[in-house]
This record gives C-alpha cells, sequence and structure tokens, in this order.
C-alpha cells in the first residue's frame, strides 16, 4: 500500500522511472517478436520443400570443403532428359519433377505485374511442393504433356490484374505469349524473409515452355526435384539418386560427383546461426536499454529515500521492522518496473497489430515473450531497488527524524 502511494504522488519521478525500463522492454521483446515471426515463417516456407525432398543441382545450397568452385563452375545443369530417365529409374521415389524458373512481367489489358515469379514445371510438381488451388484446377497430365497455353497464378498476381474480375479463363500475356488461366493459388503471405511464398508465381507446363527458351541455360536455373515414399530412409534415397544420377552422366568410378544433392536441412543448419546472431543483437540492443532503465529505477529510488527519511524515522520510532522497510522500497522498485514492462508490451502489441494490418503478415506478441518481458522486469526491479531498500532499512530512527532535506 505504502509503496502505491509513493508511485501515485511523484507522478514526475513514476514517468521519468517508467521511461527507461518502458523502452527497455520494447527495445528487447519488439525484437524477439520480429525474430519469431521471421523463424516460423522461414521454418513454414523451409517445411513446404519437404523433409522427404532432394533437389538434384548443379549449385550445392551449403559450403562443402572437399568441393573446389571452379569444378562447380564446368558442371552440366540437370536436363529434361536426365530427369525423364531418373523417372523411369527410380524405385524408391514416390514423385519426380523438372523445373525451371525466372522473373517475369505479367499483364492482363492495362494492368502489369514485374518481377513475377516464373516456374514451368512438369505435371507431378504438385507431389512434391504442397500448395493450395482457391479458384480453378491444376493441369492435368494430358494438358501438361501435350504443352497447353494455360498458367496457374499466385494470389497477389490475380489481385492486381483482375481487380474485381473473376480470373479463370481469362488471357494473360508472358513474354508476348497469350496463356489462359486456368487456377488461383491460395495466399500464403509475405514469409520471414520479405518473400511471398507463391502469391507472386506464374505456373506453366514445361513442354509449353521447352518452344520458348532454351531449357539447358544456366539463367533460368533448371533443377530435378524427387521425393522419396513412406518407409523409405533419407539415406537410402540418396545413394539411389547418387547412383543413378552418376550412371545417367556416365561418370567412371574415379570421378567426384558433378551434381548437389540438395534438402530443406541444409538451409536450417545456414539458418540456426542467423537466428543465433540476430537473437544475440536483440538482446545486446535491449540490455543496454534495460540497463539504463536498470539505473534510472536505482537513482531516483535513492532519491525518494533521501526526500522520505524523516517519514522513515517516525516509522521505525513507531515499531516498523527493518524487514518492512525495505519491502516498502523494495516493492515500489519492482512496481516500477512492472509496470513499465507492461507498457512496453502494450507497445509491442500494438506494433504487431498495425503489421498484420499493413503488411499482411502473421505476427503476434507470444505468451512466452510476454512471460520473458515480466521476469526481465521484475528482475530489474529487485536488482535495482535493493541497495536503496536496504539503505532505508538501515537508517537511525532518531537521525533519520532529524535529518534535513
Amino acid at each position: 500500500m505504502f509503496a502505491i502511494q509513493a508511485v501515485i504522488l511523484n507522478k514526475l519521478r513514476t514517468f521519468l522511472s517508467l521511461l527507461g525500463i518502458t523502452i527497455g522492454i520494447f527495445a528487447i521483446i519488439s525484437v524477439f517478436t520480429v525474430l519469431d515471426w521471421m523463424e516460423s515463417s522461414i521454418r513454414e516456407n523451409i517445411a513446404s520443400l519437404g523433409d522427404k525432398t532432394v533437389y538434384i543441382d548443379k549449385w550445392p545450397w551449403g559450403l562443402d570443403p572437399d568441393i573446389e568452385w571452379w569444378d562447380i563452375m564446368k558442371r552440366p545443369v540437370p536436363t529434361l532428359t536426365e530427369y525423364e530417365e531418373l523417372k523411369r529409374r527410380l524405385v524408391s521415389a514416390k514423385a519426380v519433377s523438372f523445373l525451371v524458373q525466372s522473373g517475369v512481367t505479367v499483364k492482363y489489358k492495362n494492368n502489369s505485374v514485374e518481377n513475377s515469379g516464373f516456374i514451368s514445371t512438369t505435371n507431378d510438381f504438385a507431389d512434391i511442393r504442397s500448395f493450395e488451388i482457391e479458384k480453378g484446377r491444376y493441369f492435368s497430365a494430358f494438358e501438361s504433356s501435350s504443352g497447353k497455353n494455360y498458367a496457374i497464378i499466385g494470389a497477389e498476381i490475380a489481385e492486381k490484374l483482375f481487380e474485381n474480375d473473376y480470373p479463370v479463363g481469362r488471357q494473360i500475356t508472358i513474354r508476348g505469349r497469350k496463356m489462359i488461366v486456368l487456377g488461383v493459388l491460395k495466399r500464403e503471405g509475405v514469409g520471414g524473409l520479405g518473400d511471398n511464398g507463391f502469391d507472386r508465381v506464374v505456373m506453366v507446363p514445361i513442354n509449353f515452355t521447352r518452344n520458348l527458351i532454351n531449357l539447358r541455360s544456366e539463367s533460368i536455373s533448371p533443377l530435378i526435384v524427387a521425393k522419396a515414399k513412406e518407409g523409405v530412409s533419407n539415406q537410402e534415397f540418396r545413394d539411389e539418386l547418387t547412383a543413378q544420377m552418376r550412371a545417367i552422366r556416365k561418370l567412371r568410378p574415379d570421378e567426384k560427383d558433378n551434381f548437389s544433392l540438395n534438402q530443406a536441412s541444409l538451409i536450417t543448419q545456414g539458418m540456426e546461426a542467423i537466428f543465433s546472431g540476430i537473437n544475440l543483437g536483440g538482446w545486446i540492443i535491449g540490455g543496454f536499454s534495460i540497463l539504463v532503465g536498470g539505473f534510472g529505477i536505482a537513482n531516483i529510488m535513492f532519491v525518494s529515500v533521501k526526500e522520505r527519511t524523516k517519514t522513515i524515522g517516525i516509522q521505525k520510532a513507531l515499531g516498523a521492522k527493518k524487514n518492512f522497510i525495505l519491502q516498502e522500497f523494495l516493492y515500489e522498485s519492482v512496481l516500477l518496473s512492472l509496470v513499465g514492462g507492461l507498457l512496453g508490451l502494450v507497445l509491442v502489441f500494438a506494433g504487431t497489430i498495425v503489421m498484420r494490418q499493413t503488411l499482411d503478415v502473421n505476427i503476434s506478441l507470444t505468451f512466452g515473450n510476454v512471460f520473458l518481458a515480466l521476469m526481465i522486469s521484475g528482475t530489474i526491479g529487485v536488482v535495482s531497488g535493493y541497495t536503496p531498500a536496504r539503505s532505508a532499512s538501515k537508517l537511525d530512527p532518531v537521525e533519520a527524524m532529524g535529518a534535513t532535506f
């Protein structure tokens, strides 16, 4: 009760005490909240690649000390012929797909979307990469093999091109060619690295694209993607892929692999170090702010002890114990710190609402971060307030009542 009264009566001092802790908690929890969102989004994006999916590429996704960069430069890119041969030979694969990727401008009447992702792939891509069709449908096997001029577009492209019009069945233009919209993908939202998943992607059959561009060009990043059957171990699947690719490319036993087998786990391993670094940065940024706020509370608590020296003397003369005086000031310090922490959390919560509405991201203040903020605030309150509270509890009642400040 005494602590609450002291906080209410000294509004300016309370405000100054709260300011440092509020800024500190806002800084550290906002960093952790954004980091949690980024990590969750990235892990979801990586998970969409599939933990049983292997990407056969010229380039490795991670660093391999056993491979020299000039050897990688000399490697050939995967080809459509290799895909067809691999699909025929593989026993442990559930699905195998070939795809190329580039950037295009998509047009419809007077509307256009620049820098859209262009993915041209075989029909079995839907069995490998998870996505949902919101309107229309996916390519049939016949439409893919015959190279129909059909396209499936992302939600953001559909929104910008057609606005209020129904997109399925409309004609769009890609690289001067007319394409009929067969389906629209369900919105995936902004990811942790600012990517929009498949929201800005156009998918077309590979047999349509082979008449437009050279599928052996490295600029379109040719890939063979294979997904293992249920019950097949990761190592067993990779061993079969390696053996079959070496056989298809007629590599001698003493020759090194001239291809890379990449998986989502390689990205996850690389991201762990990045997440750890950002996490450390968040503690450093927020730590300095919290430190300043802690010193501010300690400073103001010392002032509070001096201002109430006579009151402390009277309390002691009336029989107040040391622990009572110590707890009175300690409670005040912890109360100030917790209120500052709560205000910081309110600011972070407001920030997440603004981000969700303006940037269309699935970010939220987690219970873990709320608990962390309150723990930090409470700890800072105890640490900052203990020394002033202890000095107040040790005052001599006679000297304290006679003090002049």
